[in-house]
């Protein structure tokens, strides 16, 4: 049985593996995740967004990007945004958790948030942010590592698959000492 091994990709590592993160992110967006993409969706708008909004924030020092590698596969992703102005640097970002369909449900989502966590307390973050499509599969995982709910705005944003806005939730956690 193959192990899920969480590690942290460099600004060169996320260029040596632009395709599989593309390849990621496409899937994801495929299987209907709102991530801010809407079908259709091509290769090149995938490996845009990584090359185009990771990469210069990884460059800059602003940004970890967790990777869960399944073997040789990367399984899944998030990125922990610590680009703060000065007034909150207790706190940063979660962005963009994806495990790709082939993977889920295996505790890759949790592992990642998990690895997440560590970082963002070693950096000093003592509360994390994040939005995720209200009611979407990941709304219970969040709830369930301790996240809270601090409101839904309606219509937030337009839906990956059907022509209809979705409301977003935003959710906080507040990381012990």
């Amino acid at each position: 049985m193959t192990a899920t091994i969480i590690t942290t990709f460099s600004a060169d590592d996320l260029v040596r593996h632009l395709p599989e993160l593309g390849a990621l992110l496409r899937a994801c967006v495929h299987d209907g995740a709102s991530v801010g993409f809407v079908l259709p969706y091509s290769v090149e708008e995938s490996e845009a967004f990584w090359s185009g909004k990771v990469l210069p924030s990884l460059r800059a020092g602003a940004l970890v990007l967790f990777v869960a590698r399944h073997g040789e596969a990367i399984a899944g992703t998030v990125q922990l945004d610590y680009d703060t102005m000065p007034n909150q640097r207790h706190r940063a970002e979660v962005r963009k958790l994806l495990v790709h369909p082939s993977f889920r449900r295996q505790g890759i989502a949790k592992a990642l948030m998990t690895e997440l966590e560590h970082r963002a307390h070693q950096l000093q973050r003592s509360l994390l942010t994040l939005d995720t499509r209200t009611g979407d599969k990941a709304e219970p995982l969040y709830a369930a590592l301790g996240y809270q709910t601090a409101g839904v705005i309606p219509q937030f944003c337009r839906d990956t698959l059907e022509e209809r806005l979705d409301s977003t939730t935003i959710m906080y956690k507040t990381l012990g000492a």
